[in-house]
């Protein structure tokens, strides 16, 4: 990279390389006589791999590499103090049950993100020791909803005056450590296109693309302008022989042929898939340098050996599933991307097979999902689809709430709580309540839904206290009634089933996800390891031996620490990606 700004931010969908990109971009400009520091908000014991060399939350220099420093600042210990210093605040004034709803307001993925925010915004200011150096480099970017939180005037206004029911995800400002001064003179630095530069990473896929382009249009709309498309992990077959090479390339060269619009003007830069994972100095320079990647290619797929993974296919979930009861509720779970929809259209589909009836309800867009059903050409007779909007049912609720909390409020307070609103969060807990009527069917059918909502959102409406009265006051017979929550912590009802890929990020998303759940008293039924490339006998091509044979440690450490039950969908590059599965297309070794 040459002529860098001074503050290169890298955002991206979890398991898409943005951490290796910044590492491999760090240990280039100090290759290059830069002095650089690279700030990150990922797990340390990842990023002391990656680079290998101690990290911690002191800055560090880092061994093999003149010039390169590095810090990790932890989310969860961030957002964690900063929900002390709220409490803190209102420790004397508000109820034991005023504060156990306050801390579960704070316990979300935006107030984590605005905590870190937080944080790493002193090297942006130059307050701690951002002046040191010629390029500091971020593996994270705060999200346009953080940003445009913090820009609301109410949002620094006194937390009893302008905001007295407070914002779910910001609580009150004065227990930030940035004031209002140096929050708006960091958003005018990342707006300078001459300072800062948002590096935009996906992978050639749609998902993945899908967000970059969502985050890029957020960005243009807040100022920050300058911004980098990256593309990683583009696949290119060696072995021309091998069936599943040939169709992973086309499909590759495909999507590429396909970014949407409104990325297609930016710089863009695209890097291969790797036979290995990027660990250490020497891997993190060949992201930049072909030669040195054929080199450590060569070393490592001459003579790959491939186990046999051992996972159980989807239809053995279902038919587990069917032996245990005739009727309930099952639903996928995981991050964007990972494969729930797609999940969850098999299920249902083999459940509505073995002539059970089902109802699939959806929030994923209404042409992906009919898109799936379309496919087969015929749905079992005894399959309903059914979707939810999650836009519609948001605006919905965002209405009602509103209405409710802006009660008298000024128009730059009702801002904040719109803004506010726009949180993640919000949309998991409209969901859930349009959600109800289909949990309620369970007892009946097999209901399949392809998502869940986190331990966060159902203590979120556990606390507040008000769904759960609503539900109880319109029925008298108040020892039969099971609210929706108590339907999700009966494992006899409701079996949730944690979605992942074989790779170190998903899983170590899904193992958070998992542990949120747990929280709320729900433990998952089965973990689900989508696109496994060790599930398919027959690979010849070196580098997908060799990525089938990195998927070994992942699964392991799934089977022995994290999962009762752990299955496995094999990787289809087919277009016609349902019937393939079901049909059971590609033959895979157990």
């Amino acid at each position: 990279m040459t002529d860098p700004t001074s503050y290169l931010f890298f955002t991206g969908k979890g398991g898409v390389g943005k951490t290796s990109l910044a590492c491999a971009t760090a240990v280039d400009l100090a290759d290059a006589g830069k002095t650089v520091l690279l700030v990150s908000t990922d797990p340390a014991s990842n990023l002391k791999d990656v680079l290998d060399s101690p990290v911690d939350e002191t800055i560090q220099t880092i061994r093999g590499v003149d010039n390169l420093y590095a810090i990790n600042i932890n989310p969860e210990f961030a957002a964690e103090e900063y929900r002390r210093r709220v409490i803190e605040l209102i420790e004397g004034m508000a109820t034991e049950a005023e504060i156990n709803k306050i801390r579960e307001d704070l316990s979300g993925a935006c107030t984590t993100e605005i905590a870190s925010f937080d944080e790493f915004s002193r090297f942006v200011s130059s307050e701690s020791e951002g002046e040191k150096f010629d390029v500091i480099i971020f593996d994270t970017a705060p999200t346009g909803h953080t940003l445009r939180l913090l820009e609301l005037p109410a949002a620094w206004s006194s937390f009893t005056d302008e905001n007295p029911d407070g914002a779910s995800c910001l609580g009150p400002t004065s227990a930030l450590k940035s004031g209002k001064a140096r929050y708006h003179l960091v958003v005018e630095r990342l707006r300078d296109a001459k300072l800062t530069t948002f590096n935009l990473v996906s992978r050639a896929e749609k998902a993945s693309l899908k967000e970059a382009a969502r985050t890029s249009k957020e960005l243009k709309e807040l100022g920050m302008t300058n911004q980098r498309l990256h593309i990683n992990g583009v696949y290119k077959a060696i072995d021309k022989q091998d069936p599943l090479a040939i169709r992973m390339e086309d499909m590759a060269a495909e999507q590429l042929q396909t970014i949407p619009q409104n990325l297609g003007g930016l710089p863009f830069t695209s890097y291969p898939l790797l036979p290995y994972n990027v660990l250490g100095i020497e891997k993190l320079r060949s992201l930049f340098d072909s030669a040195l990647q054929r080199t450590i290619s060569e070393k490592i797929v001459a003579d790959v050996a491939v186990s046999p993974s051992g996972l159980k296919g989807i239809d053995r979930l279902v038919a587990e599933l069917c032996q245990e009861q005739q009727s309930g509720l099952v639903m996928t779970m995981g991050k964007g991307g990972v494969g729930k929809t797609i999940a969850a259209s098999a299920i249902a589909v083999l459940l509505a097979n073995k002539g059970f009836e089902v109802l699939l309800t959806t929030t994923d867009p209404a042409a992906h999902i009919q898109d799936f059903m379309d496919q087969l050409g015929e749905i079992p007779k005894t399959l309903t689809v059914e979707r939810i909007d999650p836009k519609v049912e948001t605006q919905r609720y965002m209405e009602k709430v509103l209405s409710q909390k802006g009660k008298g409020k000024s128009e730059e307070a009702k801002k904040l709580i719109q803004e506010d609103l726009k949180s993640p969060c919000t949309e998991e807990v409209a969901v859930f309540h349009a959600f109800s009527k289909a949990i309620s069917m369970a007892k009946r059918q097999f209901v399949v839904m392809d998502t869940a909502p986190t331990g966060h959102t159902l203590l979120l409406l556990d606390t507040a206290g008000s769904y759960h009265r609503d539900i109880m006051r319109n029925n008298l017979n108040m020892r039969r009634i099971k609210t929706p929550y108590m339907s999700l912590q009966d494992p006899k009802l409701a079996k949730t089933i944690l979605v992942s890929l074989p790779e170190t990020t998903p899983m170590r998303e899904a193992v958070a996800l998992q542990e949120d759940l747990k929280r709320a008293g729900i433990s998952p039924y089965a973990w689900l390891i989508n696109q496994s490339l060790s599930m398919h006998s027959g690979i010849s091509d070196p580098l997908l031996k060799s990525r089938a044979s990195n998927e070994t440690d992942v699964i392991q450490a799934i089977q022995s620490n994290h999962a009762q039950r752990t299955f496995g969908i094999p990787f289809v590059a087919d277009k016609q990606l349902l019937p393939a599965l079901l049909e059971g297309y590609y033959e895979y070794s157990e």
